[in-house]
């Protein structure tokens, strides 16, 4: 039989070596990770106004907020909607709507069902909306 020459292995270092060799995570990691995960949260609460995040200045399909002339007060995009069924008497169909906001197909749609959803309008009928 040979004999064995040199040191033993201990058991610590055969793992530190497996772990450095199949680059798995150390504690060590994870707390720099985390440390990371605060920043950024703590530069995206810095960076939101009113719990909305702040938006780069792209192109939008169907215009953002818009400005009441003489007011200087501004209406989202479902504020506008919504006033312009309640200053219909009989209420506005799909096309009466994109007629007065010219917002995109995909827009009217998803705050009209918004707003029926919160009970702000009412479906008079199918593609019939009245302020509720």
């Amino acid at each position: 039989m040979t004999k064995r020459s040199g040191k033993s292995v201990s058991f610590d270092a055969m793992i530190k070596f497996f772990m450095i060799r199949f680059e798995i995570p150390t504690r060590q990691d994870f707390q720099k990770i985390v440390s990371r995960l605060d920043q950024l949260e703590k530069t995206i609460k810095k960076n939101t106004l009113c719990g909305k995040p702040k938006r780069s200045g792209g192109s939008k399909v169907g215009g953002g907020n818009i400005r009441m002339s003489g007011s200087g007060q501004t209406l989202n995009a479902s504020e506008v909607i919504l006033k312009a069924i309640m200053g219909s008497a009989q209420g506005l169909d799909y096309a009466g709507i994109s007629e007065i906001t010219h917002f995109d197909e995909k827009k009217i749609r998803n705050i009209l069902h918004r707003l029926h959803k919160t009970g702000k309008i009412q479906r008079k009928r199918r593609g019939l909306y009245v302020a509720g």
